[in-house]
């Protein structure tokens, strides 16, 4: 049943993709963040979605090109940029492993990225993108949370298999960075029961990302709670609200989850971290020895280890987006890695600065805080994960920038025509 459903949606919208190029943009967001056909049990577990989605919206857009515009930001340019050096990183691979099936994934999750950009226009285009992102994560939040109640927090919680999120660490990191995006969504829902519903789905994800027994998560979720507390504009109540919830859920948890957290203190007697140590220094030194282009993708397996890491036999994924992209791109691709969160993050701060007073750009202001608490906590969680090529964070990056995009266009708008009250007050100073 789960199968004919899944076919149904997916096949059933192809039509309105061709009306309105932009909706193949959110099934494929809505796609390749849920995966919702990993929780199925038949055929469309093997059926080709993505590629049946990204082939539509592709034709589509050429059919209607005037719905179609490559955004000339300096993100853009960045994303393509570090698509480029991916692939010239990977003729001077090094390892013995296929470098070319690796590059293939990550190049489509590049390429859907500028495509989504190329399509997001509109107040309702952004919204409809964040909506589509929580759904897609909110769904295995408030499962991994209710089943983390269920079990007391027994068991661990993990992420559809097959995807990204898989994994334990994953997926808490996932769920941590929808909660902010939950967070703004709230006040635009009418229904009161709607409204708790979104914050308790809010709590119910924080709590599956406990639930994970990830101590990097763990990291993470502390730190985006605290700059979600500092971006907020009623501090007192969501602290009040932070303090008593807190700790009932760490006290909720039980001795084996606190004795896991507490291996944070004690690295140095952990396999696990020691490992995750030993890959950083392997990245280290291989790109000591190849600066420019790094070692190329697939470059965890024995023969690298056995020239750069420390400990030879003790191998591991990078557990660092940092790290990651430095032992696999060099320094000039973790420069450019970089420098989109930098610019995406001066982006956020421009439109706070000048949309911040102005009550009709109230949602944008709020909007790019909350995604920059997200980004926080991608950036602190993702110092222990190998999620370097994650596609949730590239996603923010771009309704980061079409926010900004849409409020230069407003805020030149409003400089044309200004207000009727503002023209009172300017002709009366006058």
């Amino acid at each position: 049943m789960r199968d004919i459903i899944i076919t149904l949606i997916v096949f059933g919208s192809l039509p309105f993709v061709f009306k309105r190029p932009f909706y193949g943009a959110v099934l494929w967001v809505w796609i390749s963040v849920m995966n919702p056909h990993t929780q199925s049990w038949g055929f469309a577990q093997s059926m080709p979605f993505a590629a049946i989605i990204a082939g539509t919206t592709l034709l589509a857009m050429m059919a209607k090109p005037k719905e179609v515009s490559l955004p000339n930001t300096a993100l853009t340019w960045l994303l393509l940029g570090f698509s480029a050096w991916m692939c010239l990183t990977t003729l001077f691979a090094i390892g013995p492993e296929d470098p070319w099936p690796a590059l293939n994934k990550v190049l489509k999750i590049m390429g859907m990225t500028v495509v989504v950009a190329m399509l997001v226009r509109t107040r309702k285009d952004i919204e409809m993108l964040v909506w589509t992102i929580v759904i897609s994560l909110g769904f295995y939040g408030v499962k991994g949370g209710l089943f983390t109640i269920r079990s007391g927090g027994a068991y661990r919680v993990w992420g559809p298999m097959g995807t990204f999120i898989e994994g334990n660490n994953e997926i808490a990191l996932a769920l941590i960075m929808v909660v902010p995006l939950m967070m703004y969504l709230v006040p635009l829902i009418a229904n009161k029961w709607g409204k708790r519903a979104m914050w308790m789905a809010a709590g119910l994800c924080a709590l599956a990302s406990l639930g994970s027994y990830s101590r990097g998560a763990a990291l993470a979720l502390g730190a985006m709670l605290a700059f979600l507390w500092l971006k907020s504009h009623e501090k007192a109540k969501l602290g009040a609200l932070l303090l008593v919830l807190a700790p009932l859920a760490l006290v909720f948890m039980p001795e084996q989850w606190h004795a896991r957290i507490d291996t944070i203190n004690t690295y140095e007697q952990d396999g696990s971290a020691m490992g995750r140590i030993n890959a950083w220094r392997m990245a280290i030194n291989l790109a000591a020895d190849h600066p420019l282009f790094g070692g190329g993708f697939q470059i965890y397996n024995r023969f690298i280890f056995q020239l750069y890491a420390p400990v030879p036999d003790d191998i591991h994924a990078a557990h660092s987006i940092y790290f990651q992209v430095l032992g696999e791109h060099g320094y000039v691709g973790l420069a450019l890695f970089l420098l989109m969160y930098l610019v995406v993050w001066r982006s956020g701060a421009w439109v706070v600065k000048h949309a911040d007073n102005i009550p009709e750009l109230e949602w944008a202001t709020r909007l790019v805080r909350m995604m920059q608490v997200s980004l926080v906590g991608f950036m602190v969680g993702g110092a222990f994960l190998s999620l370097a090529y994650f596609d949730v964070p590239y996603y923010i990056m771009v309704i980061m920038m079409a926010t900004r995009l849409l409020v230069e266009r407003m805020l030149k708008e409003r400089a044309a025509n200004p207000p009727v009250v503002q023209q009172e007050e300017a002709q009366g100073v006058a």
